[in-house]
């Protein structure tokens, strides 16, 4: 006995190191068995990590399973993904491995399929990326001679996939996921049986509408399979979707072209419950707790035949009448429900497949809503025609029904409207094919969405629906710190309500306060509350608008300015602003403003021309950052200005301009215009350096100069001052960085060089010395904070010494040239002894004019000008010149 169970033992342990031994014999015949059938049938590229035979898992039978499999698309859809799976498995008999290419075909009798992924797709030109088969010449129909696979199939299973239609021709999309199939029968019979249970979420889409979304479905179903004649009849079955449950009853079989169908259905039970089944799970909510009056019922009919040219013919019906329910913890009840709707193809067109919506009525506390509408044409450019009569309190909604909002509704709509469109009309805003008819009202309306900063409170719009257009009767509104009293037209209310498409029109815009931020919008995603933008966002134009604006405004807030009565027109297309005619009241004076904003690009950019009339200096040079760049000075003027600038540049976070980048050109007049050099450090600089000029008695009055200002720096082009008998002229330039580099050119009288110079004058005893006066250059650096201020008196030197010496040369026609010299020289020289009294002597003919004399009198002029700017003779000149 014992000898007996030690050769049982080993010749088990044999057997299983056989089981074990074999697929590792076999692994190479197996791959080359799996590329054989790919590369005979399959017209795509087909990659796998590994194949793998085992006998111990699936023992008596041989289990082949391919792992990473990755199949993927030839010409026209070239390195795109087909299908996908981790791992797909074969269980088949072991001596079906030992079958040669030209034997009977091989059986399989499981086939598992583990987190696969497939997409069909056909193009805008109907080419389909499925079409992946081979085409054989002279191909049998009967697979008793044929050569590759047969599935003689007991159990079958798909695990974790997801299925993905994508229609690009008829813009039709089909999402399948969660998807878990399986099913047990024989395929190989002639009749047979099929028991499946199925479950997955669909979401289906054609032209933008979304018909399932995310929907679940179960099926469990019993088929007769009758082989022979490709045809598949349903026993027992039961399908959910959602919750809602439906039987079918018929038969589909499979033709050469396509499928020829005949199936009926409707649901098993007949509650107004079961409607709200079919919403899905998260939005229908504790539905066991719903109390429901009032009967649902679906029926529907399919029959014909399904190929790449007809459909089969459609009559679904839904249908309730006088239903109503309440959520428990709800305390709105929605009541006198009536739906009457069918899906409906009458001549296998799939083009005219069509919905009629006979009526859809409902009824919360005492506002009642009635509607009816008809889609055709609903696979391609779908036709509308719509009827809405009611009253509908927005807040209720979700008082009445479980769902989820991310911003909560309110508001009272009002309406009885006649709607006629196709959803390309729309779209391309073909007015002449959007026919509407009626009016409607809402008031105490909230809206929010991401085109806006702010939430805005609609208190009461009236608009009246004419053919093409929306006439708004009234609108009145407040966002933010802003308030709109609004009338005018809209050409495409129902495209931007409806579509991407974007709100036309032209309106009249009244407003008491208006803030610009209001109406902008950030740049990036914007923040849950919707309020403000971060430090990496800019406004932009909202991308939808399309209108022109008249607009009157008592106050208008931009930034830190206030502007008073604001009227002109405003152009608002493609994240643009366009201004033309704005007037505005503000720095107690006039503003007139033309230009644009373009808020496209990631950063906005501005280009306006703006005229100033009559504005008080001090307070926008407060206020205005730009004026007080382009004229550093203008803190210590008080007075009046006109002026002209245009200007371009980009704008920062806040649509203020980067100075930086701003570019342009401006024309300045000053009117009735004092000075107070203590406001500015440049002034007081000045006036220490230049002692002979009182700036607070500069005459500005008149003064006119133009700018020019490019890449940080502006241009100051020359201009002239006056300080009594003093003409100053100035150019120069300074940088928005507050550098500076000026000149000033102060041509001053001989009178203000004191009294030496004086009392020569007057021995020259000649009309021309009136005329006498010197350049004195102040050339002003540094910033506007630390000026530096420095005197040039070389060209006062020259054209002194050289207008001195032209008279001389006068006065030697009829004296003594050494008498004169002596004179000059006597008095520049500080001798005025009698020895050197030019009436003593005669030296006419013993002394050249162009010798000592000329030398005496240039180092007189230096000693007498460093004097004068130097501080020496302050005191003694102020004197002089007041005497």
């Amino acid at each position: 006995m014992k000898k007996a169970l030690k050769i049982t033992g080993i010749t088990l342990l044999i057997i299983v190191a056989i089981l074990i031994a074999i697929p590792f014999m076999f692994q190479s015949q197996i791959k080359e068995m799996v590329k054989q059938f790919i590369n005979e049938n399959l017209n795509a590229k087909v990659e796998f990590s590994d194949v793998n035979l085992s006998f111990l898992s699936s023992f008596p039978q041989a289990h082949v399973s391919v792992d990473d499999l990755v199949i993927t698309n030839f010409e026209p859809f070239k390195d795109e993904t087909f299908a996908t799976a981790k791992s797909i498995s074969f269980d088949m008999s072991i001596k079906e491995l030992f079958k040669t290419a030209d034997e009977a075909p091989i059986i399989v009798n499981a086939i598992k399929l583990d987190e696969a992924l497939l997409t069909l797709k056909t193009n805008t030109f109907g080419d389909v990326n499925y079409d992946i088969v081979k085409k054989k010449e002279n191909q049998k129909a009967s697979n008793d001679t044929g050569k590759g696979f047969s599935f003689d199939v007991e159990d079958y299973a798909i695990n974790n996939s997801a299925f993905t239609y994508l229609d690009e021709k008829s813009n039709t999309t089909i999402y399948i996921t969660e998807l878990n199939h399986s099913g047990k029968g024989t395929f190989s019979g002639e009749v047979s049986e099929l028991d499946t249970n199925t479950e997955a979420r669909i979401s289906l889409s054609i032209d933008s509408t979304k018909y399932l979304n995310n929907n679940n479905i179960k099926l469990d179903a019993l088929l007769d399979l009758d082989l022979e004649n490709n045809t598949y009849t349903f026993k027992e079955n039961k399908a959910l979707i959602n919750q809602l449950a439906i039987e079918f009853q018929g038969d589909v079989k499979m033709l050469e072209n396509g499928q020829e169908i005949d199936v009926s259905f409707e649901n098993s039970g007949s509650t107004f419950k079961d409607f709200l089944a079919v919403i899905p799970e998260t939005y229908s909510k504790n539905l066991d707790q719903v109390h429901t009056t009032g009967d649902f019922r679906v029926k529907g009919l399919i029959k014909g035949i399904n190929s790449e040219t007809t459909i089969p013919h459609l009559d679904i019906n839904v249908a309730s009448n006088n239903a109503s329910f309440k959520y428990p913890d709800l305390p709105k009840r929605v009541e006198n429900i009536s739906i009457n709707a069918s899906l409906k193809n009458d001549d296998g067109n799939i083009d005219n497949t069509y919905v009629n919506i006979e009526n859809l009525n409902f009824k919360i506390d005492e506002d009642a809503f009635k509607s009816s509408a008809t889609l055709k044409n609903i696979t391609k450019n779908m036709l509308v025609n719509a009827n809405i009569d009611g009253v509908l309190n927005l807040a209720n909604i979700s008082k009445a029904y479980p769902i989820s909002l991310e911003k909560e509704l309110s508001g009272i709509l009002k309406g009885k409207l006649n709607t006629s469109f196709d959803m390309n009309a729309l779209e391309t805003n073909a007015y002449q094919r959007i026919k509407n008819n009626g009016n409607v009202s809402v008031s105490d309306f909230i809206f929010s969405s991401e085109d806006i900063v702010n939430p805005i409170h609609i208190s009461k719009a009236d608009m009246t629906f004419n053919p093409g257009t929306v006439a708004l009767n009234n609108f009145e509104a407040r966002t933010g710190n802003s308030d709109l009293n609004a009338t005018g037209t809209i050409k495409n209310l129902l495209g931007f309500l409806l579509s991407d498409s974007k709100l036309q029109g032209n309106f009249k815009v009244n407003s008491n306060t208006f803030a610009v931020s209001d109406f902008m919008v950030a740049d990036d995603d914007v923040a849950s509350e919707n309020k403000k933008t971060s430090e990496d966002e800019s406004l932009k134009i909202p991308a939808f608008l399309d209108c022109v604006i008249q607009a009157d405004a008592k106050t208008v807030l931009y930034d830190n300015l206030t502007l008073k009565n604001v009227k002109g027109k405003l152009s608002i297309k493609n994240e643009q602003a366009v201004l033309e005619n704005m007037t505005s009241d503000i720095f107690d004076g006039e503003l007139a403003i033309s230009g644009l904003v373009d808020t496209k690009n990631k950063t906005p950019l501005f280009d306006m021309n703006l005229g100033a009339k009559d504005f008080d200096i001090s307070q926008s040079f407060k206020d205005l950052e730009l004026l007080q760049s382009l004229a550093p000075i203008a803190k210590a003027l008080k007075g009046k200005l006109n002026t002209t600038i245009q200007l371009s540049g980009v704008l920062d976070q806040n649509f203020s301009p980067e100075l930086s980048s701003v570019t342009g050109n401006a024309i300045a007049e000053l009117l009735t215009t004092k000075i107070e050099p203590k406001n500015t450090a440049l002034l007081e600089q000045l006036s220490g350096a230049v002692n002979f000029i009182d700036f607070e008695k500069l005459d500005l009055k008149d003064l006119k100069t133009k700018l020019d200002f490019n890449d940080g720096q502006v241009l100051v082009k020359p201009f002239n001052l006056k300080y009594e008998d003093i003409n100053i002229t100035v150019d120069g330039s300074h940088g928005f960085d507050k550098t500076m580099n000026y000149n000033a050119v102060f041509d001053v009288p001989a009178k203000y060089l004191g009294s030496e110079v004086n009392r020569l004058i007057g021995q020259i005893n000649d009309p021309e010395v009136n005329k006498i006066t010197i350049p004195v250059i102040a050339t002003i650096g540094g910033s506007f904070t630390k000026p530096t201020v420095s005197t040039d008196l070389t060209s006062g030197i020259t054209k002194l010494t050289k207008q001195l010496i032209d008279i001389q040369k006068q006065k030697l026609l009829n004296q003594g040239t050494e008498q004169l010299s002596d004179v000059i020289g006597g008095i520049l020289g500080g001798n005025n002894n009698e020895e050197n009294n030019p009436q003593s002597s005669d030296t006419t003919q013993t002394q050249s004019p162009s010798t000592t004399p000329n030398s005496n009198i240039e180092e007189g002029v230096k000693d007498l000008l460093g004097g004068l700017l130097g501080g020496k003779n302050k005191d003694k000149t102020k004197k002089d010149t007041v005497n």
